[in-house]
């Protein structure tokens, strides 16, 4: 379970404004389960948790899983832009071991990499370097199969695949997930004959993380994706409760009474590197489906103590426009105790038999109350510990808030007319077909 603490809060928000932004989360908790606001033909991803686990889809993913462990493929390419790879950049970033590529350590699992994510060309040819080594599958996420930055990289990676293993072997090492019934890519998928997997119509990009989107490059990658559905589901039924311990309540409710305040920018602080890509898919969650309309919390990501050492000054002592929220974790999962040292040169004996993560957590606490004295409120979140149970945990409740938050802002949480606006332009200066016009105009300009 989630647990919210916003003691961090008290000397910044009284308990008079927060309970009056409980009632304001309440009324936007109702159009979010009523399903009666605007977007509400995109929340299919309100009972993933519970749909999936009842469903086939986990089987299927093992399947695709199984059928390449037979053809020993040792690396997967996924590709995807946004919430077609950052939820499972942040499972697979979270899950595995911090230096296994280092350790060579063999696995029944392949390698999975990330491709479609940028337009880096030097990026596509040290994948390709990496890929000539290996013996490769792919795996491409795409709605309609013509967002530019996927696209470029699965028609570069496609022609790879079937240069070197043929075009028959060639479709039995892609996998689609798209659309159910039309777009390029599920044209591609049915003309050549690829495994696909759907995204519902329902389910929008950064919500999709419990769909197949995410789940399926988790499952390759090893990780007990049951447990992470199950973490969700309990995460389900607790933000699916009309109360204030709610605990998405409590954390919308809070985060939109500092920004009445002026608290402007809100930062997910971790302090375990291992969480650094939770920060990366928070904030497209709540940018994207929060940033429109002149409105908005700014969401910025650090990982401390790290951090400290260079956004710190400013989080101490710049401008009073920041919020944190903190993703504390209670337990490690590994044991190091710091010994003594006859010299004491450094002169840390006075840590000598207490474990690293005991520091950690001191230095956790330490920087809260300097931030706080600072003018830094903080909103606190704690799992017990890294694992595929609280992760599918956090995917869940940040998404719940995240509805009743933009309800709450009264913003459309689902929709993002923004991110078309430099398609437009790059179409333009690309010289795409019909795009002409506004290619002088652009060229005028620069």
């Amino acid at each position: 379970m989630i647990k919210v603490n916003l003691g961090g809060c008290n000397s910044f928000v009284n308990d008079a404004e927060y309970k009056a932004y409980v009632e304001k989360a309440f009324t936007a908790f109702d159009v979010l389960e009523n399903e009666t606001g605007a977007g509400n033909d995109f929340l299919g991803w309100k009972h993933l948790p519970s749909e999936t686990l009842a469903s086939s889809l986990v089987e299927e993913c093992e399947a695709v899983k199984n059928a390449w462990a037979a053809k020993n493929i040792d690396l997967v390419i996924v590709i995807g832009i946004g919430g077609s790879y950052l939820g499972a950049k942040c499972a697979l970033e979270a899950l595995s071991h911090q230096f296994a590529k280092q350790l060579k350590t063999k696995t029944e699992a392949p390698e999975i990499v990330f491709a479609g994510q940028n337009l880096s060309e030097e990026y596509m040819c040290e994948l390709m370097d990496l890929v000539q080594e290996r013996n490769a599958a792919c795996v491409v996420i795409s709605k309609s199969g013509t967002t530019t930055e996927p696209a470029v990289a699965f028609r570069l990676v496609k022609k790879y695949l079937e240069d070197t293993y043929g075009k028959e072997e060639a479709a039995e090492r892609i996998v689609a997930v798209t659309d159910k019934a039309r777009g390029a890519l599920k044209s591609l998928s049915t003309q050549e004959g690829y495994k696909t997997f759907v995204i519902e119509d329902n389910v929008g990009g950064r919500f999709s993380v419990l769909t197949p989107v995410g789940i399926l490059p988790i499952v390759l990658a090893g990780f007990d994706v049951r447990e992470m559905l199950k973490g969700a589901l309990e995460m389900e039924e607790a933000c699916a409760k009309r109360c204030e311990c709610n605990p998405a309540i409590q954390y919308a409710a809070m985060r939109n009474a500092l920004y009445a305040q002026g608290r402007k920018i809100e930062i997910l602080v971790a302090y375990n590197p291992k969480l650094t890509f939770l920060g990366e898919w928070w904030k497209q969650l709540y940018g994207e489906s929060e940033g429109k309309d002149g409105l908005g919390i700014f969401p910025a990501s650090v990982n401390f103590t790290t951090d400290l050492h260079s956004m710190g000054q400013y989080i101490q002592d710049g401008e009073r426009t920041l919020m944190e929220t903190v993703v504390s974790v209670e337990k490690s999962n590994r044991s190091m105790l710091i010994e003594n040292d006859p010299q004491n040169l450094d002169g840390l004996n006075f840590l000598t038999g207490k474990h690293v993560e005991e520091c950690n957590a001191m230095a956790e606490l330490g920087t809260k109350l300097a931030h706080i004295d600072g003018g830094v409120p903080q909103i606190g979140l704690s799992i017990e510990r890294i694992n595929e149970f609280n992760i599918g945990g956090l995917f869940y409740f940040f998404e719940k808030a995240c509805g009743i938050s933009g309800y709450m802002l009264e913003v459309n949480p689902f929709n993002q007319p923004g991110v078309e606006a430099y398609k437009k332009n790059m179409f333009a200066l690309l010289g795409k077909p019909g795009y002409e016009e506004q290619a002088k105009e652009l060229q005028a300009r620069l």
